[in-house]
């Protein structure tokens, strides 16, 4: 009997500020067991971007790739 052993991608995309930054990599991290990404929001999405964790402005996307 042959066992696969496949891995699934699990793909997250956090939006945040900067006072939950570190705890957004740190989610990724937990979830995907794999490096983070980290870059800024782009100007016409920041407009209504909000944090995923307080009513604050989003100025970061932390993302596994």
């Amino acid at each position: 009997m042959i066992q696969s052993h496949q891995k699934v991608v699990t793909r997250l995309r956090i939006l945040c500020c900067k006072e939950h930054v570190e705890l957004a990599l740190d989610v990724v991290v937990d979830e995907t067991e794999e490096v983070p990404h980290l870059e800024t929001v782009d100007n016409h999405e920041e407009l209504s971007t909000k944090c995923e964790y307080c009513d604050g402005r989003a100025i970061y996307i932390v993302e596994n790739k």
